[in-house]
């Protein structure tokens, strides 16, 4: 009876974490589709996608927070209900200060839902590693089916593909409703265990994914970019190299999954960070668009495995406060990172901008070099 109820969990959190996968890659095609037909300008795209951030930032640290107070199941119900409110706004009217709340909630979805996922999926996982990376997986597939997604019901209308995703976000709300969760009885208090906070693994653990993060926004939001500002690529061409990254990472989180499951996470990260450091810097290198794209599916299948694998090493730490600090403070670096790319590309180019990644590349090796040398748990 229990390993059922576990496995409810389980499957609503990779369930939940496709459709986050949908959801959460879709916002910069959203709010171009949102520009087009609104006509609103550069600074209020800006506005609405750190609206996003900061929604995913909040509820980041509320799933930490809350549960301790009002329970987990209904902290999960009370958040993830963002996606599909927010896209839902979003396909019924253009009024910017309307678009600006919704674009906030549909962050407190995202950042919501990863944490949930992340509890839901590791605590009902006999091998952590293995879960997080098919839990992973789920997203990956997610990400990739998007832009086919919305391109397909954008044909039919330009409203469709926001009350779409919204009609998404309500199957994954639905998803938690349904799945049995820890509440909170009337006048209890749920004690929260901090002494993670004293843990060095812990903090090493949380840099190595804020370099991870700093790594992967920043390639996927500018990369494009540089490849047409170079003219390695041609504009139609590189569009499709989110899509191949998102194939790469698919293809090896599956295999982490199924085929070599990684025994040793200390040194499976290690040797991640080298190879995302190498294929990183081959990249900036690149001068045909055939060895651009080899070198960006050899840079994104390095770098596959390597949020996974971190997660799931923090073990018995994981638990919705633990990683109600972990997963936020680590996603700054998809803030960040981005700002810092523009800023150094306003003065120096893009080029000189771009190898700025550089910088969490190595930083995710010298944080994978740390936590082997630590005892296992």
């Amino acid at each position: 009876m229990e390993q059922q109820y576990n496995l409810k969990q389980r499957n609503a959190g990779f369930y939940a974490f496709f459709i986050s996968g949908i959801c959460a890659i879709s916002s910069g095609i959203i709010v171009s589709l949102l520009q087009e037909q609104i006509g609103f300008d550069y600074g209020t795209t800006g506005t609405l996608l750190a609206l996003m951030n900061i929604g995913n930032l909040l509820a980041g640290f509320a799933t930490g927070a809350l549960p301790g107070k009002i329970g987990m199941k209904k902290t999960v119900v009370l958040l993830t209900a963002g996606y599909g409110i927010g896209y839902g706004i979003m396909g019924i009217t253009g009024w910017v200060p309307a678009l600006m709340a919704a674009f906030f909630l549909a962050g407190m979805g995202k950042g919501s839902t990863i944490n949930t996922c992340t509890i839901l999926i590791g605590d009902n996982s006999r091998d952590r590693t293995k879960g997080m990376n098919l839990m992973h997986s789920c997203y990956a597939f997610g990400a990739l089916l998007c832009p086919f997604l919305i391109s397909a019901v954008a044909a039919v209308s330009g409203k469709l593909p926001m009350l779409v995703l919204g009609m998404l976000g309500v199957t994954l709300w639905m998803a938690f409703v349904l799945t049995p969760m820890a509440g909170s009885k009337k006048g209890e208090k749920q004690k929260t265990d901090w002494s993670f906070l004293k843990n060095k693994k812990f903090w090493l653990l949380t840099g190595l994914i804020f370099c991870q993060n700093a790594v992967e926004i920043s390639v996927t939001g500018w990369m494009v970019t540089y490849f047409k500002g170079s003219g390695i690529l041609n504009g139609s061409l590189s569009a499709y190299t989110v899509t191949v990254m998102w194939t790469a990472t698919l293809l090896l989180r599956m295999m982490y999954a199924f085929v070599c499951p990684i025994k040793k996470a200390g040194r499976a990260m290690i040797v991640m960070g080298i190879f995302c450091t190498v294929f990183y810097f081959g990249m900036m290198q690149a001068q045909t668009q055939v060895m651009a794209i080899v070198l960006l599916f050899a840079f994104a299948a390095a770098m596959a495995g390597m949020n996974p694998t971190a997660v799931a090493s923090a073990g018995r730490m994981t638990s919705v406060t633990s990683m109600g600090i972990m997963l936020p403070a680590a996603s700054s670096g998809a803030i960040l990172m981005p700002w810092l790319i523009g800023l150094v590309s306003e003065k120096a180019g893009i080029a000189a901008g771009m190898t700025c990644v550089l910088i969490p590349c190595v930083g995710m090796l010298l944080f994978s070099l740390a936590v082997s040398r630590l005892k296992e748990e």
